[in-house]
């Protein structure tokens, strides 16, 4: 048996897949938890000593034999965050996260010395906004300057375990894409946006791999640690939603991702750039040499557990209780800013339940507009999707939502769409087994495309398939209309 390796780091937990390539089968998967550190001002950090313990935990769940099939590997890792080290590799400062909103005076400072917004967009395809890098390195200089001055290594979550699994340090155009310091048009270093933050900055910033070469081999010593073979390539890897296009076979036009996880992502394959960053479009690189236009809301299963817990109710109650309701559950709403927002642009945003009536006010109307909001923000995205000329024929679901028939068919029925569920529920960490693949193919001599990879390794589970019911497609149309007419009348209060 031989296997390629797929490693995710999401938010809260790390996951490793083992893929056997020949035999077209998931032999072996193992997990492990990861904390985050939370605070009222909208910090939200991790610690590399974490995710080092998470990789050690999930390598050591895998049996010696599975280990010794590996050939190659390939990590993912949730977008944006911030890894400082210094010269020996050690860590500078805790990482911050994507879903970090501490950084808006920063994103203000990089905005205005840019010219505004639209200047933003020319030079990085983006808006300069609190979940993106760039205002993470500022903010450490500006209020940690002692650690600032020993900064030498600037990473990407992802890359940190490449760097970690090889010692090499690189990074690949996909997850350097949401950085915020980087031109996806060019494809290269915005060095305007680094002098901004530091005249020093750019020179400290990686080298770029292709996305089908490798970030480097397994090192002797990584070897040893977490029992696997040494000297195998790990390939360049990259975000959580460039690895989870990957995953669930978004590699060429016509098909769009819905990821439902912490996060809620809308994302489709496209071959040239296409920003849209005043309807929540980013302009990003995908992580197999095209683009991967993205709708990012920082708010989905959170909204959907805080009310979970808020009812007191286990996950299959919940959704019991979500399915007594109609669609757009009498004019009851959720709207999810329990973490803030990033689409629409509302890093001080709050979370409330509105609309309710003595009629209306039950456990099944607020359990399923909990369920609802999340796809309302998604029903934004795909209006804008529209507009740039995208043709949506199906819509792909993966993350912790696509588990739920009640969600399913909510997503169906506010996108109008045919959802189908990806076999693998590890869309993340698959995919960043099949770039592994990918990456050793090339180095075999046997170079493939990856759009031809995923059309024989990515399975759909028919079983999930989800057909929009038109009477329900017409009464979301008009409970979207009065969702965006709420969110415009409240977002004042947030800015």
């Amino acid at each position: 048996m031989k296997t390629v390796a797929g490693i995710d780091m999401g938010t809260q937990s790390m996951k490793v897949v083992l893929y056997d390539y020949e035999n077209k089968k998931t032999v072996e998967s193992s997990s492990c938890p990861i904390d985050l550190i939370s605070e009222n001002d909208g910090t939200r950090e991790q610690k590399t000593e974490w995710y080092k313990n998470a990789m050690e935990v999930c390598f050591s769940k895998l049996s010696k034999e599975g280990k010794a099939t590996i050939q190659a590997l390939g990590v993912s890792g949730h977008q944006h965050g911030f890894v400082p080290l210094d010269k020996e590799g050690n860590a500078l400062y805790n990482v911050k996260l994507w879903n970090d909103t501490s950084t808006v005076e920063e994103c203000k400072i990089i905005t205005d010395a840019l010219g505004g917004n639209e200047n933003a967009v020319k030079e990085v395809q983006n808006y300069i906004l609190p979940g993106f890098t760039a205002p993470k390195i500022l903010w450490l200089k500006r209020h940690k300057p002692e650690l600032f001055a020993k900064l030498n290594y600037i990473m990407l979550p992802h890359d940190y375990l490449n760097y970690v699994l090889t010692g090499e340090y690189v990074m690949e155009q996909g997850d350097s894409s949401g950085t915020a310091l980087f031109n996806s048009i060019k494809k290269e270093w915005s060095k305007k946006v680094c002098d901004i933050i530091d005249e020093g900055l750019l020179a400290k910033l990686p080298k770029f791999v292709a996305n089908d070469e490798p970030a480097g081999k397994v090192s002797a010593a990584t070897a040893e640690w977490l029992g696997i073979p040494a000297g195998v390539p790990v390939s360049s890897g990259g975000g959580d939603n460039m690895m989870s296009a990957i995953g669930t076979g978004v590699v060429k036009s016509g098909t769009l991702t819905m990821s439902m996880g912490t996060s809620g992502t809308l994302y489709g394959f496209n071959d040239s750039s296409v920003a849209d960053p005043a309807n929540g479009i980013s302009g990003f690189c995908s992580s197999t040499g095209g683009y991967l236009p993205l709708l990012c809301t920082m708010n989905c299963t959170v909204a959907s557990e805080e009310i979970r817990a808020l009812l007191d109710l286990d996950v299959k109650a919940f959704d019991a209780e979500a399915e007594k309701a109609k669609p757009g559950c009498d004019g009851v709403f959720v709207l999810p800013f329990f973490n803030g927002e990033r689409t629409p642009n509302l890093p001080h945003g709050k979370a409330s339940i509105t609309g309710m009536t003595t009629a209306n006010c039950n456990r099944a109307n607020i359990a399923r507009a909990a369920l609802e909001s999340a796809v309302y923000s998604m029903r934004g995205g795909l209006d804008s999707f529209k507009a740039l000329g995208f043709v949506a024929k199906e819509l792909r679901l993966t993350g912790g939502g696509a588990k739920s028939p009640v969600w399913r068919q909510i997503v169906a029925d506010i996108m109008n769409l045919p959802v189908k569920v990806p076999a693998s529920s590890e869309a993340a960490a698959f995919g960043g087994a099949l770039q592994a693949l990918w990456c050793l193919k090339k180095a075999e001599g046997n170079a493939v495309s990856m759009a031809d990879l995923a059309d024989e390794h990515v399975a759909l589970d028919e079983s999930k398939t989800t057909m929009p019911k038109a009477e329900n497609v017409a009464a979301y149309d008009e409970a979207y209309k009065e969702y965006s007419k709420l969110v415009d009348q409240l977002s004042p209060l947030y800015r």
